[in-house]
């Protein structure tokens, strides 16, 4: 993979690269090179003040710096759209960020910052020609309480799926324990949600604390830095039959969480429906609409009523897990999973 390079600025996208560090510059659209810290802490800048001790900038921040150490990160042309909003009382702001790489269709970035909370929802999705997993950092932080989900969500299935299951995830199960010990499972999980988690998910809710914040960093840093090396050892696919089914998986995923994701009701209480709607598909969740025409009921035709709409406040099949469905192996020993 090729590394940094100042490469120019095109109407869509402008290239960054590590070699040489400028001012970010509100006014100058013109070829240049910039480090990814600087460009994300242009873009958050005018949050100006931190509502909590606590900040997910620094997630962001070190997730472009490590994957510009990989790839090259160039800007998503949803970047111009996609770039900072207010909420509708006018208190705190939501701020985004979106690249693209070679090996990358889009790495994107959310925080929300207002009097009550602070969110963080930075995903990465692999281009098609590779089957890796899919980043996925979730947070949530009151005064009082996190709630969280960190997971290299599979493409594939891993519960009967065991090659994928060995080829990405049977040396991540030692990671995985680690940080199940520090974040205990967070509660109910129901049997829809889990297929779209691997053996290693951070699924955790706990008080707020310096010390879990810096422990949660610690993961971060650590599960992002796997994602990036199954990622950098990845094998482009050329059997188009196989790029196919990559992105039928991808687009299933993103039907699936454009749908069901829980922050939807946070979103339309922050900027209304509208907004949020356009928020969750065209950004969150870019490629739902682009990237194949099934629909959600075509690939959960079970979860949704007779009418044929899915139940907005969340259908449950089959039980839900209390307890981490997941031995120490890596083994899934659940029951009551509808694929």
């Amino acid at each position: 993979m090729e590394l940094g390079g100042c490469c120019s600025s095109s109407s869509s996208s402008t290239f960054f690269c590590l070699q040489r560090l400028t001012a970010v510059s509100a006014t100058k659209t013109s070829s240049c090179c910039v480090s990814t810290r600087d460009l994300s802490r242009a873009t958050l800048s005018s949050i100006s003040t931190r509502i909590f001790s606590v900040s997910y900038r620094k997630f962001v921040d070190f997730a472009l710096d490590e994957t510009t150490r990989h790839t090259r990160l160039f800007s998503s042309p949803l970047q111009e759209k996609y770039n900072s909003l207010k909420p509708k009382d006018g208190k705190g702001e939501i701020s985004m960020l979106s690249f693209e790489a070679p090996e990358i269709r889009h790495l994107r970035s959310l925080i929300i910052e207002t009097e009550t909370m602070q969110v963080l929802d930075f995903t990465v999705f692999p281009r098609a020609e590779y089957d890796v997993p899919i980043f996925c950092a979730n947070f949530f932080t009151t005064a009082r309480t996190n709630i969280v989900v960190l997971d290299l969500n599979p493409l594939h299935d891993v519960i009967n799926q065991r090659d994928y299951k060995e080829k990405y995830f049977k040396s991540l199960i030692p990671l995985g324990l680690k940080y199940a010990e520090l974040f205990p499972w967070g509660g109910k999980l129901t049997s829809e949600s889990i297929k779209f988690f691997s053996p290693i998910v951070i699924w955790t809710k706990f008080s707020s604390s310096p010390q879990k914040y810096e422990t949660l960093y610690s993961a971060f840093r650590d599960y992002y830095k796997v994602w990036l090396e199954l990622i950098s050892k990845a094998i482009k696919e050329t059997d188009e039959s196989r790029i196919s089914q990559n992105l039928e998986a991808q687009h299933r995923y993103l039907v699936w969480r454009a749908e069901k994701d829980p922050g939807q009701g946070v979103l339309k209480k922050l900027i209304g429906e509208t907004l949020a709607k356009d928020l969750l598909r065209s950004f969150l969740f870019n490629g739902v609409d682009e990237l194949g025409s099934k629909t959600f009921n075509d690939y959960f035709p079970h979860y949704c009523p007779k009418d044929g709409d899915p139940n907005n406040k969340g259908s449950i099949v089959g039980k839900s897990f209390e307890n981490r469905p997941w031995d120490e192996r890596g083994e899934f020993v659940g029951e009551g999973i509808i694929l």
